[in-house]
């Protein structure tokens, strides 16, 4: 599997690709809107064989007043005609490791802690996310650093415009 950075020629496998992957959820608008974003967006391609078979992205944030220092990750999607073969994996490992070339200092998500806690990502208290999460998902906040040894920070996750629909943060 090649993981290189999405370009335009893919939207139309990527848009085609979430439906697929989460029939229950409509993650098209946030996904659209993250490639309306000019800056700070890092949209990774899964591709087997010239198809694209997993989509990751990577969007930069602000803790308090320190600008671009963590990221959120998602949304996620592998095909699942190639589910439970790694792709997820590698493609949060490839967004690690092109973060760490960057001012990020640490990654946070709201997802399933079975499954991302097999990356490193561990239930997050000290960083608020940008809207009081249900009580049932506060288990779902996680974070974890892209360096060893380092702690994840305190404060307020400052998220760009896409992110601020307080939908995407409630059931």
């Amino acid at each position: 599997m090649e993981i290189r950075e999405s370009r335009p020629i893919d939207r139309s496998a990527i848009e085609a690709l979430y439906p697929a992957a989460f029939p229950d959820e409509d993650l098209l608008p946030i996904v659209r809107a993250l490639f309306a974003t000019e800056s700070g967006v890092l949209s990774l391609a899964g591709m087997t064989d010239a198809v694209l078979v997993g989509h990751v992205v990577f969007t930069c944030c602000d803790i308090d007043s320190r600008e671009n220092i963590a990221a959120l990750l998602g949304p996620l999607a592998v095909s699942p005609d190639h589910q439970r073969e790694g792709i997820g994996r590698a493609l949060i490992y490839e967004g690690f490791r092109k973060l760490r070339n960057t001012s990020v200092r640490q990654v946070h998500v709201l997802g399933d802690p079975a499954y991302y806690g097999r990356f490193g990502f561990e239930p997050c208290n000290t960083v608020e996310p940008p809207y009081e999460l249900p009580d049932d998902w506060q288990g779902a906040w996680q974070a974890t650093c892209l360096y060893e040894n380092e702690r994840v920070l305190n404060g307020q996750l400052g998220v760009p415009e896409c992110w601020r629909d307080r939908s995407l943060w409630a059931p």
